[in-house]
């Protein structure tokens, strides 16, 4: 347990659930979410950060391991009959239980979906309750609060709904999508959850506590359903959604997995109205979730706690909303799911924790479960050689250099080339470019990687067709160039990147595939 003098920072942390990019980006097409642009304003915003895997579990279990999906063996949902593998192993290293092994004091509320078995509390956390019988089963806590407010979550009728299938106003087979709860903004899931943050800021101030805390909280949003109390007071509605570009999709020379699962999704009878709707309840979830977030932030400041709190917010992957006329996810690598929003503030005191400048952005892509790294150095405590997860706090007081950034990454790049590949530790250098894969879900196994650059995007897909776009010109994802000769030599050595990645992560399919991405034309 530290003492008294412990001057490390406390860390909060938001994850969301599903959450676009698009959707607290400056200028982007909600001017309501003020918190989130607070974050931005008064810290530093990432501008290319990306999920390694477009799927709940196995992001979330890079996020506690520090490792690509591969590495740690969870590649898809941990509820579901045909998981994989259920739980992570209990000899992975994680980041919350090398800073409970250091004197940080760990809690955690809302959705776990990390485990089938093993909760929050075998990974570090005390865990304080506000999860759903899908996402866990950890405990009733949401729904004893709505009996006590009067409004018990089976007896609510909801309106304005919107199902997959034939009948989009027909729920007896299809998925719900979106719809209105005749409740207030106070019986959300969201609002419960900020509430336990709120009570737990209180108990850290109100017990003296002498443990730099860690807190996460676990949005259940803006995951569908899109589900938003009548109550809820926005002016954003299907008027202002205006046309995605990428709607304009027509399935020409891509995978046939992508057309196939508008028919899985139960969306390939949705026209643009109807996306429309689904739309502006997605995007006033991500409102609602907001207006929790600065309720939480109210409450750290009045509790003096932001002057050496560390803030943090990103999303386990994003959703395509529409977007390719797709709904949820699936075995698509489009930005839509994997680029997702990550804001970091570092503490109002300056002698305390990570110097960050205010209103600064960042370029360079990072992976989601980089943050694994950047919370230990942050606590000052080392990162496990397990670890692929490279730490961001070096690029928290150069995000206005970008010339030293792109020098850096091509020195790095250089060296990446001419090393064995065998040391895939935190001092690994993985060059500039994200890397992403995908193992299929409930559709069934569908190995896929990806590697991104700022201008190109390369997908591998074994069954399939393979994918190349180029970002700049097609930022849309709409143009698959794969067979496009005057693409053949960034094809080629795009494919080399990635076989140099699986090499230096140890991605168990390498041996299969280096011969046909080599041999590829």
């Amino acid at each position: 347990m530290a003492d008294a003098d412990d001057t490390r920072p406390n860390i909060l942390f938001f994850l969301t659930d599903q959450e676009r990019y698009d959707c607290s980006v400056p200028g982007g097409p909600e001017d309501e979410t003020q918190p989130f642009e607070r974050l931005s304003n008064e810290g530093i915003r990432f501008e290319q950060a990306f999920t390694p895997i477009s799927i709940c579990s196995s992001a979330r279990a890079s996020l506690l391991t520090g490792q690509f999906p591969h590495g740690h063996g969870m590649i898809n949902n941990c509820h579901e009959d045909d998981a994989i593998q259920p739980n992570l192993p209990p000899d992975i290293p994680t980041f919350s239980e090398e800073l409970d092994a250091a004197g940080y004091d760990l809690t955690y509320t809302g959705k776990w979906h990390t485990g089938r078995d093993r909760t929050p509390e075998d990974f570090g956390f005390s865990y304080l309750g506000g999860s759903d019988k899908h996402h866990d089963d950890i405990d009733e806590a949401f729904i004893e609060y709505r009996k006590q407010r009067g409004t018990p979550v089976d007896e609510v009728e909801l309106t304005e709904e919107l199902y997959t299938g034939d009948d989009p106003r027909d729920g007896s087979e299809g998925t719900l999508v979106a719809a209105t709860a005749p409740i207030d903004v106070e019986d959300t899931r969201a609002y419960f959850l900020a509430k336990l943050t709120i009570e737990e800021i209180e108990r850290h101030v109100d017990g003296g506590l002498d443990a730099p805390f860690f807190h996460r909280t676990d949005f259940y949003g803006p995951h569908h359903p899109y589900v938003i109390p009548e109550h809820f007071e926005s002016n954003y509605g299907p008027d202002e959604v205006e046309l995605l570009i990428n709607y304009a999709e027509t399935f020409d020379g891509k995978p046939r997995v992508q057309e196939n699962y508008l028919s899985y999704r139960g969306v390939d009878g949705f026209d643009w109205e109807l996306w429309k709707e689904a739309i502006a309840k997605y995007r006033r979830f991500v409102m609602l979730i907001d207006q929790q977030v600065g309720r939480i932030l109210e409450a750290l400041e009045d509790n003096g706690l932001d002057e050496n709190t560390v803030v943090v917010h990103t999303s386990d992957h994003g959703d395509f909303a529409g977007g390719h006329r797709q709904f949820n996810k699936g075995p698509l690598m489009y930005d839509d799911t994997y680029h997702i929003p990550l804001q970091i503030r570092g503490p109002k005191n300056e002698d305390i924790g990570p110097k960050i400048d205010a209103g600064s952005s960042c370029e360079k892509p990072v992976h989601l479960h980089d943050l694994a790294a950047t919370f230990l150095e942050i606590a000052d405590v080392p990162v496990p050689d397990e670890f692929d997860s490279k730490s961001l706090v070096s690029l928290f007081e150069k995000s206005s250099d970008s010339s030293d950034r792109a020098e850096s990454d091509e020195e790095e790049s250089s060296a990446d080339s001419n090393s064995d590949g065998g040391d895939k530790s935190n001092n690994s250098k993985l060059g500039p470019s994200v890397f992403g894969q995908y193992h299929g879900d409930e559709f069934g196994l569908y190995s896929q990687r990806m590697v991104r650059t700022e201008r190109f995007k390369y997908v591998y897909n074994g069954p399939d067709i393979d994918e190349l776009y180029d970002l700049k010109a097609d930022p849309a994802e709409l143009r698959n160039l794969i067979d496009r000769p005057e693409y053949a030599d960034k094809r080629e050595e795009m494919r080399k990147e990635l076989i140099d990645w699986m090499d230096k992560t140890d991605d168990p399919i390498r041996k299969w595939v280096t011969d046909v991405l080599e041999d590829a034309s």
